[in-house]
């Protein structure tokens, strides 16, 4: 029996009371609301809990247990939502570039959306961490896109296409990608190495991140970083778990797991270099 989202539930989670047409206005309201909500977190990878992408798993993780996700289940979330409010909506997958130089080689590693509105292509993205995209983009190329924080751009060259955010005045590559629709199973591979691979990043540290409508919060470890859009960034060293803990829970607005193990894992995060 195919899963059925419930959706008062995501709706709730995410403080949207909104109109519901499948339509664009529709599409730029639950974006931003998303990514205010349902943080960015690999807690389940760094505590090597098995990352599920079954609707009915992240359905209760990332609505019903109040905790995050990493891109795999934001944007499957998203993806399920859209379907069942009638947008015409399927995964992409792409390669990140990210602080990374823009002609790195690298695995397909990450989800996106495209949604098709009235003949036309738009991309949606919640699961990009410190980057995620409070808006949705025009499949258009070249030309600057404002969202609810940075403006962002695509560039279309050779057959692929590159997403980049305009970052203290310089346009910085996020990722590159194709049009091509992907099955279920290659995510259950990308994120099967995501999470498991020992020398995936997400099984060695803490990243956390959230986006708010005038600001970008961030957790590396232990430094806390907050973004304020168009102004200086600030941050901070966590000393303690019982610091880390607090930002989790009151800036992030996470549920933390009871895991047994997670204030050893917290513990053993390194100082900021």
């Amino acid at each position: 029996m195919s899963h059925v989202i419930d959706l008062n539930a995501y709706l709730r989670r995410i403080g949207y009371d909104g109109p519901l047409q499948a339509n664009l206005s529709t599409l730029r309201a639950l974006t931003p609301a998303h990514v205010a909500a349902i943080p960015f977190e690999n807690l389940d990878p760094l505590l090597r809990v098995p990352v599920s992408l079954e609707s009915a798993a992240i359905e209760r993780k990332l609505v019903h247990e109040h905790r995050g996700g990493y891109c795999f289940e934001q944007n499957h979330l998203l993806l399920e939502v859209l379907r069942s409010l009638g947008f015409e909506a399927h995964g992409l997958i792409a390669r990140v570039l990210w602080m990374k130089p823009d002609d790195a080689v690298a695995a397909q590693t990450h989800m996106l959306l495209r949604v098709e509105l009235d003949g036309h292509g738009w991309l949606v993205d919640v699961g990009f961490g410190s980057m995620a995209l409070s808006g949705a983009l025009r499949l258009l190329p070249d030309i600057e896109q404002v969202t609810g924080n940075e403006p962002f751009r695509l560039l279309h060259r050779d057959g692929d296409w590159r997403m980049q955010s305009l970052v203290r005045d310089e346009w910085k590559t996020l990722y590159r990608f194709d049009l091509q629709p992907h099955e279920q199973i290659d995510y259950v591979v990308a994120n099967h190495y995501t999470s498991t691979y020992p020398g995936s990043h997400f099984l060695h540290g803490l990243t956390v991140a959230r986006t708010l409508s005038d600001r970008r919060l961030g957790l590396r470890n232990r430094e806390f970083v907050v973004h304020p859009t168009g102004g200086e960034s600030r941050r901070r060293t966590l000393e303690s778990v019982e610091e880390i803990r607090h930002v989790l829970e009151q800036q992030f607005d996470l549920r933390l797991p009871g895991h047994p193990a997670l204030d050893r894992a917290l513990a053993a995060l390194p100082m900021p270099e």
